[in-house]
C-alpha cells in the first residue's frame, strides 16, 4: 500500500536542496519546484542567517505554482527554536496526485505516518485526495475546513484510515455548527453509520431545540422510529430545570385609573370588546423566578404583534403558546376594538418566538389547554364553540361547543386524567367536563361554595379549585362572621365527590384574586402583592377522600419588581444557561 523511499518525480529547486544563497537584492524569490503538487511550508518566526537545510513550518501554503515564502519574511517557527529549519521531507502520493509535507509534524497528530516515518515518498490508499488534503490542513491549523455533509463520510474513513481520533472530534464539531432542518436526519444517519456518537447526540438535541419545525416535517419526523420521537420528546422536556414564570397580561375588564377590581357575578356576563377601548395597556414582560436568589429575573417580552389583554396562554412540548386577545390599537386611531385570532409560539430553549396557524374564530377571554398533544382554545365572550389545534399538522379543527345555555365565559380550566374540565358562568360552582374520545361535554357534581373562583389546577387524580372572598358584602366565612380569605376545594375525578382541604385567614387584609400554577408538589398562587404556595407533601396525611392534606406555606414570596397588570403564572423547562449567567436583565433590552 505505502511507497518506497523513492525520490519525487519533479526536481526540487534550490532553495530546497542544501543552503540556499544569498538572495541578491533585485532578485525575486524562486518558484517552488513542485507545480503538481501541494506542498506545506512556512518561514522562520524571526529573520536569521541562512543555514544548512530547509524550514520547518507549520501551515498550508504555496498550493501548485504559488511562490514559496522567502525566508526573510517574519513567521512563526513550530518545534525547538534551536533546530535549523527544513523543507518538507515527505511526498504522499494519492489518487495520481501529490502532497508535500513534514514527517515530524504528521507523525505527531497520527500513528499511521509516525509507523512509516523512515519513508520519504508513501503511497495511501482508502482516502480520497479532498479528504487527505482537508485531513493535512487540520494537521497543520487545528481547524477542519470545508466538511459538509456530502463529504462527511470521506473524511471520517480518511481519519480512521490515518489513525487520526482527534480529527473525528474536529469533523464532527465542524457538523455541529451546520446543523440545520434540511441536513439534521441525514447526518444523524451518518453518524449512526460513522458511529460517531457526539455527532448523534448533537443531532437529536438539534431536533429537540427545534422540536415543533421537526414535528412538522414529514421528511424527518415521518422518518424516526418511536423511540427516536419519544428520545428528542423527552430530551426537550429534561433541558434544565422546570421553572415558575409569570407573563404581564392585562386584565380585559380593568377601569381607567384602578387596579383590577374583584370579579362578581357581574362579571361573568359577556362584554362587548368595545368597552376596554380606552383601557391603558400594561406590561408584556415575562419573568421567571431564579429559586437560588430568590429573585425573578425577566427572560422575553411578547412579541408586538401579540395581544396581551383578554389572550390565554398555555404550554405544550415545552413551548409556551400565547392565542386571541383584544385588538385596541393607538389611541384615537381606531373607534371600536376587535377579538384577535393570532397564535404565538416562544421556545425557551432557542430564546424565539414564532407565529402558528391562526385560530379558526377570533376570540377573547377564552381558556387555552394542553391535552395529548393537542391545544384546545375553548370558549371565549359571547362563545361556545371549541376548536382543537393540532401541531403536527399545524391546523386547528372544531370539535363539540360547550352545551348550549352554559355560560358565555369559561371563568376556569384545567386538565387531568385526560380529559378537560371547566367551571365559570353566571353559577361559579358549576362544573363541566370534556371527553376527546368521545368529544361529548357532561356534567359533573356541582360544589356547594358560591364564591369567587380564583382558579382550577389539577394534580394527579384531583383538582384542586380555590375560592377568594374579599370579606366585603357581609360573605360568612366557615364558623361564622365575615372575613376574607381563601377555600381549597378538591374534587376526586375517580369517586366525582367535592371536599373541603384547607382554608386561609391572613391578617394583613383580604386576599386579592389570583392565578395557579403547579410545579411538582406545590401550587403557586401569583399576583402582584406576592405568591402563596399550596404544598401537597407525598408523604403527608392522606385523607377519607384519598387525597393529600395541602397547607399553605407560611412565606410570602414576593412578586415581579414593577410588575404590572394580571400576573398569568406557568411553568417551563429553561435552559441551564439561565442559572449559570444569572441576571438576565442586561441582555433584555427594556
Amino acid at each position: 500500500m505505502e511507497g518506497s523511499g523513492a525520490a519525487p518525480e519533479e526536481e526540487e529547486s534550490g532553495a530546497a536542496n542544501g543552503a540556499p544563497p544569498p538572495p541578491p537584492p533585485p532578485t525575486p524569490a524562486a518558484p517552488c519546484g513542485f507545480s503538481s503538487s501541494l506542498c506545506f511550508s512556512a518561514a522562520a518566526a524571526e529573520p536569521q542567517p541562512p543555514a544548512a537545510g530547509g524550514r520547518v513550518v507549520q501551515n498550508q501554503w504555496e498550493i501548485n505554482n504559488a511562490a514559496c515564502q522567502p525566508e526573510e519574511e517574519d513567521e512563526e517557527v513550530v518545534g525547538p527554536r534551536d533546530r535549523p529549519p527544513e523543507e518538507p521531507d515527505l511526498v504522499i502520493e494519492v489518487s495520481g496526485r501529490r502532497i508535500r509535507a513534514h514527517k515530524s509534524v504528521l507523525a505527531a497528530k497520527s500513528d499511521y505516518f509516525r509507523a512509516r516515518a523512515s519513508r520519504d515518498v508513501l503511497r495511501v490508499k482508502g482516502v480520497s485526495y479532498g479528504a487527505l488534503r482537508l485531513l493535512i490542513d487540520y494537521v497543520y491549523t487545528a481547524r477542519m475546513g470545508e466538511v459538509r455533509h456530502d463529504n462527511l463520510a470521506e473524511v471520517v474513513s480518511g481519519a480512521r484510515v490515518l489513525q487520526m481520533p482527534c480529527a473525528l472530534h474536529c469533523a464532527a464539531e465542524a457538523m455541529r455548527a451546520q446543523l440545520c432542518l434540511g441536513n439534521c436526519y441525514q447526518l444523524l444517519c451518518l453518524a449512526k453509520k460513522q458511529r460517531l456518537a457526539e455527532l448523534r447526540e448533537a443531532a437529536y438535541r438539534f431536533m429537540s431545540d427545534h422540536y415543533l419545525e421537526v414535528l412538522r416535517e414529514p421528511s424527518v419526523y415521518g422518518r424516526l422510529s418511536g423511540a427516536e420521537r419519544d428520545l428528542i420528546l423527552q430530551q426537550r422536556m429534561d433541558a434544565g430545570r422546570p421553572c415558575l414564570l409569570v407573563a404581564e397580561v392585562s386584565d380585559a375588564f380593568e377601569r381607567p385609573g384602578g387596579g383590577s377590581r374583584p370579579q362578581s357575578r357581574e362579571s361573568s356576563r359577556p362584554q362587548s370588546p368595545s368597552s376596554v377601548v380606552s383601557l391603558e395597556e400594561s406590561g408584556s414582560l415575562i419573568h421567571y423566578y431564579q429559586e437560588g436568589s430568590g429573585e425573578w429575573r425577566v427572560l422575553t417580552r411578547l412579541p408586538e404583534e401579540a395581544n396581551a389583554k383578554g389572550c390565554a396562554m398555555c404550554v405544550l412540548h415545552n413551548y409556551l403558546f400565547l392565542a386571541g386577545g383584544i385588538v385596541t390599537g393607538p389611541a384615537g386611531s381606531e373607534p371600536r376594538a376587535r377579538l384577535s385570532d393570532k397564535v404565538f409560539c416562544y421556545n425557551p430553549l432557542t430564546d424565539t418566538w414564532s407565529q402558528v396557524r391562526p385560530l379558526a374564530q377570533p376570540r377573547s377571554q377564552l381558556k387555552l389547554l394542553a391535552l395529548d398533544g393537542y391545544l384546545y382554545a375553548v370558549g371565549g365572550e359571547c362563545l361556545f364553540t371549541v376548536e382543537r389545534y393540532d401541531p403536527r399538522a399545524d391546523r386547528w379543527s372544531p370539535v363539540a361547543p360547550l352545551p348550549k345555555g352554559a355560560f358565555a365565559v369559561a371563568h376556569e380550566a384545567t386538565t387531568c386524567n385526560g380529559e378537560i374540565y371547566v367551571s365559570g358562568g353566571s353559577l361559579f360552582y358549576r362544573l363541566l367536563k370534556y371527553d376527546p374520545k368521545r368529544d361529548e361535554w357532561q356534567e359533573c357534581p356541582y360544589n356547594s361554595s358560591r364564591r369567587r373562583s380564583a382558579d382550577m389546577v389539577a394534580f394527579k387524580s384531583f383538582i384542586y379549585r380555590f375560592d377568594v372572598s374579599s370579606g366585603r358584602g357581609g360573605e360568612q366565612a366557615p364558623g361564622g362572621g365575615t372575613s376574607g380569605g381563601v377555600e381549597v376545594f378538591r374534587y376526586n375525578t375517580v369517586a366525582k365527590c367535592w371536599s373541603q382541604c384547607a382554608s386561609l385567614r391572613p391578617s394583613g387584609g383580604p386576599i386579592q384574586p389570583f392565578r395557579c400554577a403547579p410545579l411538582g408538589n406545590t401550587i403557586y398562587c401569583v399576583n402582584r402583592t406576592g405568591t402563596l404556595r399550596f404544598s401537597l407533601a407525598q408523604d403527608g396525611e392522606v385523607e377519607a377522600d384519598g387525597g393529600l392534606k395541602g397547607t399553605f406555606d407560611g412565606e410570602l414570596l414576593k412578586a415581579p419588581l414593577d410588575a404590572k397588570g394580571v400576573l398569568l403564572p406557568f411553568v417551563l423547562t429553561l435552559p441551564e444557561r439561565l442559572d449559570k449567567t444569572g441576571d438576565q436583565e442586561g441582555s433584555l433590552p427594556l
